[in-house]
């Protein structure tokens, strides 16, 4: 049995239990020293997968490869992104305890698992380590009735797809003999080996992924539990698990199901379609500016499952890329929206933003580079996203599929070309509180790297390329 590959999330799991004893002993002060801890830990287990072996292990249940590498590194990024956001915001909303820094953790750590599952058993473990948390964690905040309500939604809905799940799992088991991805994949080299029991089996697998990254018709919860959520949690939310999701969707579909191409493409080009649609339409309305990017982010989650439904390397390169893109685009978004506080309350209505341009030119530049990002307007990072999944969903044919997602795209930028509209042509409005640091570097960072990507691309096209490769046949 090869342990070490999964020595990254030993590591960090190691680095969990030891920031809960240091949060229990210090108790009421112990916030910002586990959310620094925290950050460490992330940085430790970053180094960890890059110097840690590849190969199998677990009598076939764990993997290391390319793919769960570049799967893992991004998670991490994204946590680290998260717990950043929560800094200054616990202060103000009276969340500063040492729990939260925590649940984050072990949650990223669930999302590490499912990057490296190669078995159905494995799947669902880290599934539910990456789940159990988020419940938590969205509602955090106990003594708010839309953070409860947040919670409530999410376990609910939730537990359901969870279920799902565990159903098509035991109908794969059941009619294809094994839950190993790898012995799966040869049992199905040819299509006529598939029976229809196996391929409702796989559906419903799907079902349950699908959920955890808000596509349609599996997005109702998604608005609500932004809205609700503490504001880091909405961040946290709308970036890592979406990531472990999506590469998760990605292992088992290319995998185990790669020869049944023909038999998931349709449903993966219907829902992708549908998910670009409701992200362009249902967003325009929306003053709340939380509610909006979550109606973004059911569209952004269509745009990645374009390069799935390419079913070629190229595809599951274009996603991997836009995954990549998608993440540093939402996560200073996010940045930007803890900074609307005004006399110490939090703001979520898109008009709060009147005059910002003018107030505070800095935030304004930095949310405007992200939505002009997310709307796919060149040179922006969000741009080479699409470019990348459109021309391998062109490659593959699927033309339908691709000018959909360009023609919703121009209908995307109507929302968030509104909000660069409100910053620097409406009525100023009172200036918010003086930026934290911590979110003033997040979205630094986040924009700096959305600005550049375009310089310096290369090294993660080869990442996104080698990702691909690992795990197509």
């Amino acid at each position: 049995m090869n342990w070490t590959v999964a020595l990254p999330e030993i590591v960090l799991a190691l680095c969990g239990l030891a920031i809960l004893l240091v949060g229990v002993l210090r108790r009421d002060n112990a916030f910002t020293l586990c959310s620094m801890l925290t950050i460490g830990a992330f940085l430790i287990a970053a180094v960890t997968i890059i110097a840690a072996p590849q190969g199998a292990g677990y009598h076939g249940l764990y993997v290391a490869d390319a793919f769960s590498g570049y799967v893992k590194l991004l998670i991490l990024a994204a946590s680290a992104l998260g717990v950043i956001a929560t800094l200054d915001y616990a202060g103000h909303e009276a969340l500063r305890r040492f729990e939260f820094p925590v649940l984050m953790l072990f949650s990223t750590l669930g999302g590490m698992v499912m990057a490296s599952a190669v078995n159905l058993m494995s799947l669902y473990i880290g599934l539910e380590l990456l789940s159990l948390a988020i419940y938590v964690l969205a509602a955090f905040a106990r003594d708010t009735l839309r953070s409860a309500e947040a919670g409530l939604k999410y376990f609910v809905l939730g537990s359901l797809a969870s279920g799902l799940l565990l159903y098509g799992a035991s109908l794969v088991y059941g009619f294809g003999g094994t839950m190993d991805f790898a012995r799966l994949a040869g049992e199905l080299g040819t299509p006529v080996a598939a029976s229809p029991g196996l391929i409702v089996g796989m559906i419903f697998v799907v079902v349950g992924l699908a959920f955890k990254i808000s596509i349609v018709p599996f997005h109702m919860w998604t608005p609500d539990v932004y809205e609700g959520a503490p504001t880091p949690v909405t961040a946290f939310l709308a970036t890592a698990p979406k990531v472990a999701g999506l590469a998760l969707l990605l292992r088992v579909l290319v995998v185990p199901f790669g020869h049944l191409l023909a038999d998931w493409q349709q449903v993966i080009v219907l829902v992708s379609i549908l998910s670009m649609l409701l992200g362009s339409f249902a967003a325009i309305a929306q003053s709340n500016i939380k509610r909006l990017m979550a109606y973004s982010s059911i569209g952004h989650m269509g745009y990645a499952l374009v390069g799935l439904a390419a079913g070629t390397p190229e595809g599951v390169r274009g996603s991997l890329i836009y995954i990549l893109t998608y993440v540093f685009m939402n996560a200073g978004a996010f940045a930007c929206i803890l900074c609307m506080r005004r006399q110490g309350r939090a703001l979520e209505r898109i008009a709060d933003l009147g005059g910002l341009g003018r107030t505070d030119p800095a935030l304004a530049l930095a949310m405007a580079i992200f939505m002009f990002s997310m709307a796919g307007i060149p040179p922006f990072a969000g741009f080479w996203g699409k470019y990348f999944v459109f021309t391998a969903a062109v490659g593959a044919g699927l033309w339908t599929l691709a000018i959909l997602g360009v023609l919703t795209s121009v209908l995307g930028a109507y929302y968030y070309i509104r909000i660069v509209k409100v910053m620097y042509f409406d009525e100023a409005e009172p200036a918010f509180d003086r930026r934290p640091g911590s979110l003033s570097f997040a979205a630094a960072v986040t924009a700096l790297f959305v600005t550049f990507f375009v310089v310096v691309p290369a090294p993660f096209v080869a990442a996104a390329e080698a990702a691909a490769r690992a795990i197509c046949w």
